[in-house]
């Protein structure tokens, strides 16, 4: 059973949402917040798989609720929600450590899928908002065998690891990465678990995030 808490101050969509996961085989909402505080104190009590944290509430907002219950170390996994296509909303929310970016206005069946995959450890933002996010902050690379940044996170990477994790900034898919390294899906994702693992990343997003920070994109000039 994946047990959700939903976080948005307006009642209409919190009715929405219940509805849908609570008639849907395996999922349950376990509690309801309106406010990014109360949400951050529930998470902490329910300990649910996912919360759908809404962007805008009253006094402590989605994003810094987000980083809170990041902050804590539960198992607790965060989609945030929003009426609004902004980049610096979606940019936000991953760097406080959301799995996820989707709009309200998302169809049930993609919801649905997004909580499952946030739920095992995997990401709901595609590849095409990935690279709008760089394209937007960052979109110089590295050339392979161009200087690494000194982030200490990057040691323990093989030459190979040091590519995918550069691939995965750069927003490519396991079939991508495969295609352009001449490797096997197989073999990508390996290397990508393992990347993961060397830099500390929660989920794909996290790692695209450390490769933002430890300087394997450099912003705009």
């Amino acid at each position: 059973m994946t047990t959700v808490l939903i976080a948005d101050d307006q009642p209409l969509p919190r009715m929405g949402f219940r509805m849908l996961l609570d008639g849907t085989p395996g999922m349950s909402v376990v509690g309801e917040a309106d406010n990014g505080a109360q949400a951050v104190r529930m998470a902490a009590d329910l300990r649910p798989d996912v919360v759908l944290m809404d962007v805008r509430m009253p006094g402590i907002d989605g994003i810094e609720a987000t980083r809170r219950i990041v902050a804590a170390g539960a198992r607790t996994r965060v989609i945030i929600l929003t009426t609004f296509d902004l980049d610096e909303y979606a940019y936000a929310g991953l760097r406080a450590g959301a799995s996820g970016f989707l709009l309200k206005d998302v169809r049930p069946a993609e919801l649905l899928a997004g909580i499952q995959a946030v739920a095992t450890g995997d990401a709901v933002v595609s590849p095409r908002l990935t690279r709008r996010l760089l394209d937007a902050h960052a979109h110089h690379f590295l050339a392979p065998g161009a200087q690494r940044h000194t982030d200490a996170r990057l040691t323990a990477l093989t030459e190979r690891e040091h590519e995918v994790l550069v691939a995965i900034g750069m927003g490519w898919t396991n079939a991508e990465i495969a295609d352009r390294l001449v490797l096997t899906e197989s073999t990508v994702k390996k290397h990508v678990g393992r990347v993961m693992a060397k830099v500390g990343a929660r989920d794909r997003i996290q790692a695209v995030i450390v490769a933002y920070d430890a300087g394997l994109v450099t912003p705009r000039p």
